[in-house]
């Protein structure tokens, strides 16, 4: 009997060890939001997602190799909450039921080798310039206040954000390198390979510096459209702490080599005002091009209530003023309705968000 129990520990020690080297995490965020849209004469209201943070599901896990080495993954997909979806793509109904599809792991899929050297990374990830968008945003690229609204609209060739990549985002089929600490210095470099399809192969980097109140980081890119034309990605994004409030500020440039003289500028200067238990959030946006029909303005109010570390009430409103031709909207629905000349795009939405 006392041997069985000698046993019985040793191996429970044992797992414990075995335990300790390795991991699996599961987690995820729910964000659903009752949303109210105004864009030129149409209008909706909708139950939406998304309006602080991605609703999303994962798996992530790290293996100690020992010496210092360690393996990881990471594999996240988006969730649809108000549809019960696995995926972005739009639900159908499919012989009297609702059909989504199954889940996908298109926000990120990597696998990593991690140690003092820094972090080798490959698979589909963020690109590096699209972190600075979402770092550097007090709406963290989420919701009606996203200063990514004034990123894209229809335009075809004649705007460098619709010109046919897939990179403004996240890249697939690619080899990244991560700098380990250094004191506050952080960067990244990323090569996306097309595998013969045009708008997929992308190179790009990343270098910041966050110490003290200070953060402030540059990335460039470069997507290959075709043979002979390639989309060119440059931004700058900072923020400064004061106390309770951040600041933040945002510079872009985005320009393909044919046709010329469609270069797109972003700016955006915001900030973040702690006040107990709550955020306030504002920003304000702009988009201008070499073609003045992709001119308009945004302007960005929002306020996070944390009823737990979890669990967090919001309520954001927007507003985009366009310049004649431009259709820059706060959200992708509804279309735009009327002729109007220089539109307007207005919404507001309140919701809750859940992290696990």
């Amino acid at each position: 009997m006392k041997k069985s129990l000698l046993a019985l520990a040793a191996l429970t020690a044992f797992a414990g060890v075995a335990s300790a080297q390795s991991s699996v995490t599961l987690f995820g965020v729910v964000d659903l939001n009752a949303r109210s849209v105004k864009s030129g004469t149409t209008s909706i209201k909708t139950l939406s997602q998304d309006g602080i943070a991605s609703s999303r599901i994962g798996l992530r896990g790290v293996e100690d190799l020992g010496g210092g080495l360690r393996a990881g993954f990471w594999l996240e997909g988006a969730i649809q909450p108000d549809t019960g979806c696995g995926t972005s793509a739009v639900p159908t109904p499919a012989a009297g039921a609702f059909n989504c599809g199954g889940q996908s792991w298109q926000r990120r899929s990597t696998l990593s080798l991690m140690g003092g050297f820094g972090e080798l990374r490959l698979g589909r990830d963020y690109t590096p310039t699209f972190w600075n968008h979402t770092v550097f945003d007090p709406f963290g690229t989420n919701g009606l206040g996203s200063q990514t609204n004034l990123m894209a609209q229809p335009g075809g060739s004649t705007n460098p954000l619709g010109s046919g990549a897939t990179t403004l985002v996240r890249a697939n089929n690619t080899i990244g390198y991560f700098l380990p600490a250094m004191g506050g210095l952080y960067g990244q470099v990323m090569v996306a390979a097309g595998e013969g399809i045009f708008g997929n192969k992308y190179t790009g980097g990343r270098l910041g510096y966050a110490g003290g109140p200070v953060n402030v980081a540059v990335a460039v890119g470069k997507t290959e459209l075709t043979s002979s034309n390639d989309l060119s990605a440059v931004n700058l994004g900072a923020s400064f702490k004061m106390g309770n409030f951040t600041l933040f500020g945002q510079y872009h440039k985005y320009e393909v080599d044919t046709p010329a003289n469609t270069d797109q500028t972003n700016l955006m200067v915001g900030g973040t005002l702690a006040m107990g238990a709550g955020t306030l959030r504002l920003s304000y946006g702009k988009a201008s091009a070499d073609v003045t029909a992709r001119e308009g303005t945004q302007v960005a109010v929002g306020y996070v209530h944390d009823l737990s570390k979890r669990t967090a009430l919001y309520g954001t409103f927007s507003r985009i003023a366009n310049d004649t031709g431009a259709r820059y909207a706060v959200a992708s629905l509804p279309a735009f309705g009327g002729t109007e000349a220089k539109p307007k795009s207005t919404g507001y939405e309140f919701g809750v968000r859940h992290t696990f």
